[in-house]
C-alpha cells in the first residue's frame, strides 16, 4: 500500500464531517486508500450485486445494523442512498466520521451529494499517483511554501529548497503516469496490457451503463482524437466535423471526459488587466500515461521526438501543481491559463485563496532563454504579482530575473 498525500487531508474530513467522499477515476486507489485510512471499518461495494440488494433492499434495516463506521464504495451507483444517508447522520447530527464513501462519476455524485447531504459531507479528490508517491518520497515542501501568506518571503524560502527526486524519475513518471496498479507491478508487459484494458473498461462498462443511450463508437474515437488535442484551446466545431457528430454532442463528451476524470478543463483567466483576454478553456488528458499510451508513445526516445510533448509536459506539471496544493490547502485555490489575441500566454496562473496570483510557465527543455519571459514578465508587472516561476527539466533551483524563480521540475 503506497502512502498518499491526502491521507491528513481524508482523516481531517472525518474529524469534521459525518461523512466523507472520495472522488477520481477508475483506478486511482480510491478503495485501497480508504481501507487503508480505516481499515477496522466494514466496507460494501455496490457493483457487487450482493452488497448492492443487501444496502438498497431494505435501506433501514441496512443502517440499524451498520450506523457508522462504513466504507461504501461506489456510491454513485445507488442515487439513493444519499437521500438515505441524509435521515441517518440527522438523527445523530453531532457525530463525525461515521460513512467513507468512493465514486467515480463526478458530475452524478456531486448531483446527489448537493442535493441531499450539503453541509454533512466532505469531498476530497484522489489523483492518480503523484511523483512524489510514485517513489515513496515525502510531499515537496514547494505547496507549503506557496500556500503560506505572506508571498513577499516565498523567493527566499523557495530558494532553499532541496528535492530528492532525479530529472530520469521525473521523465518516468511523465511517460508512464500515475495509476497504481501498474505501476506497483514493475512490468512493461502487464502495463501494456493493464492500459488496454482500462481503455475498454472506461468505455464498454463505465461510459455505457452512465450513459446507456451513448454511441460508444463515437465516444471512442473522440477519446482519442483528446489525445491529440491535449494542451489545446478545443474547437468543438472542428472536432464535430472531424466526427461526423454535432458541436452539442462534443460538448457533452467533454463534459463526459471531465466529469469520469480523465479530462480537465483550465479555464481562460477573466478577471485581469488585460482587455485582449481570449476567453476559451484550454483542456489535458489528466493522467500522462494514458495520454502516451493513445499516443502509442511507448519509450523516451518517442517523447523526445515528438512535436506534442511541450504541450504534453505542460499537462502532466499543472496535473502535479493542482494535486500538490490540494494536499495541503485549507482553502480551494483558483486554476487557470492566460491568453491574449496578440499571442501573450502564460500556461498556468494559481491564484490563493486571498487573491494572490502567481504566474507560471512550463518548458521541457533544461533552460530557458530572456526572450521566452517576455509574457511571463509582462504578466507579473500588469497583474502587480509577487513573483513568477518557470517550472523545466533544469538542474538549479535559481533566480532567472529579480522576481522570476527557475524551479526544476524534479523540484515539485
Amino acid at each position: 500500500m503506497l502512502s498518499r498525500n491526502i491521507e491528513d487531508k481524508i482523516r481531517r474530513g472525518l474529524s469534521h464531517f459525518p461523512v466523507v467522499v472520495l472522488t477520481g477515476s477508475r483506478q486511482s486507489g480510491k478503495t485501497t486508500l480508504a481501507k487503508m485510512i480505516c481499515p477496522e471499518w466494514s466496507y460494501f461495494d455496490l457493483e457487487k450485486g450482493t452488497d448492492f440488494d443487501r444496502i438498497t433492499g431494505d435501506f433501514d434495516f441496512f443502517f440499524k445494523q451498520y450506523p457508522e463506521s462504513v466504507i461504501i464504495d461506489e456510491a454513485q451507483s445507488s442515487p439513493q442512498l444519499f437521500k438515505e444517508l441524509r435521515g441517518v447522520i440527522d438523527s445523530d447530527r453531532g457525530k463525525k466520521g461515521r460513512f467513507l464513501l468512493t465514486g467515480s462519476s463526478s458530475s452524478e455524485l456531486v448531483h446527489n451529494i448537493s442535493e441531499s447531504l450539503a453541509g454533512r459531507v466532505a469531498i476530497i479528490e484522489v489523483g492518480t499517483l503523484k511523483m512524489n508517491e510514485r517513489y515513496q518520497l515525502p510531499l515537496s515542501p514547494v505547496y507549503s511554501i506557496l500556500n503560506n501568506a505572506p508571498a513577499r518571503g516565498h523567493l527566499a524560502e523557495l530558494k532553499k529548497m532541496v528535492s530528492p527526486l532525479r530529472t530520469e524519475q521525473v521523465l518516468n513518471h511523465f511517460l508512464k503516469g500515475g495509476y497504481p496498479e501498474p505501476i506497483v507491478e514493475e512490468s512493461e508487459e502487464f502495463f501494456a496490457e493493464w492500459m488496454v484494458n482500462y481503455q475498454q473498461t472506461y468505455i464498454e462498462r463505465d461510459i455505457r451503463r452512465l450513459f446507456p443511450r451513448i454511441n460508444t463508437q463515437n465516444f471512442r474515437r473522440f477519446i482519442r482524437m483528446l489525445s491529440e488535442l491535449s494542451g489545446t484551446i478545443v474547437n468543438r466545431s472542428e472536432v464535430g466535423r472531424s466526427l461526423n457528430i454535432s458541436e452539442s454532442a462534443v460538448r457533452d463528451y467533454l463534459d463526459i471526459a471531465q466529469g469520469t476524470f480523465i479530462w480537465r478543463t483550465l479555464p481562460s483567466l477573466e478577471r485581469t488587466v488585460s482587455k485582449s483576454v481570449v476567453k476559451m478553456s484550454r483542456g489535458y488528458l489528466r493522467d500522462s500515461g494514458l495520454l502516451h499510451h493513445l499516443l502509442n508513445v511507448r519509450e523516451l526516445e518517442q517523447i523526445y521526438a515528438r512535436p506534442g510533448t511541450g504541450s504534453a509536459f505542460e499537462g502532466f506539471i499543472i496535473e502535479e501543481i493542482i494535486q500538490g496544493l490540494r494536499a495541503v490547502e485549507t482553502a480551494p485555490w483558483e486554476f487557470a491559463f492566460y491568453r491574449t489575441r496578440g499571442g501573450a500566454e502564460v500556461d498556468l496562473i494559481l491564484t490563493s485563496p486571498t487573491g494572490i496570483r502567481i504566474p507560471v510557465e512550463i518548458k521541457f527543455g533544461v533552460s530557458v532563454r530572456r526572450a521566452q519571459l517576455k509574457s511571463l514578465t509582462k504578466f507579473i508587472e500588469c497583474e502587480q504579482c509577487p513573483y513568477g516561476i518557470v517550472i523545466n527539466n533544469g538542474e538549479d533551483i535559481q533566480l532567472l530575473t529579480e522576481n522570476i524563480i527557475q524551479l526544476p521540475a524534479r523540484s515539485l
